[in-house]
């Protein structure tokens, strides 16, 4: 399977500008993780909420802080024609939930996230699906 199959379509953008008390209100609204910064020909970054709470609360700053200021760079991508494989790989190597998914000019196409691969892993996954049935079963009478 190809990341193009399973990755989110549609992804909303923050601007650099942005504060993170804007950008954690759009985060609650969309309920995500994570938000891209600039736009799908233009990707700046990344706001993650754990960028919020590492580089904002713990750090004392104000909700008034740009975005930009406490973003994570470089986003690593993936193409959609890669496999789900190449992308886990790629969220192992670096300690990361979510890819960027671009096409050949790195224009954003979509986004992949873990859950999406856990999703996708515990929905299609033939031994996994077994092993809750026997879990979730009641026990035959002997």
């Amino acid at each position: 399977m190809r990341v193009a199959d399973l990755m989110t379509r549609h992804v909303e953008f923050i601007a650099a500008d942005a504060t993170v008390q804007e950008a954690a209100e759009l985060m609650g609204e969309l309920d995500v993780g994570a938000l891209p910064i600039g736009t799908a020909a233009e990707l700046d970054g990344i706001v993650t909420d754990r960028d919020i709470l590492y580089r904002v609360v713990a750090e004392g700053r104000g909700a008034d802080t740009p975005v930009r200021d406490v973003a994570s760079r470089p986003v690593i991508g993936c193409g959609g024609e890669d496999t789900l494989q190449a992308a886990m790989d790629l969220m192992a190597a670096h300690h990361i939930r979510r890819l960027a998914v671009r096409d050949a000019e790195g224009r954003v196409l979509g986004w992949i996230t873990m859950s999406d691969l856990a999703r996708h892993l515990l929905v299609d996954s033939g031994p996994v699906q077994e092993a809750l049935r026997g879990i979730t079963e009641e026990p035959q009478a002997l």
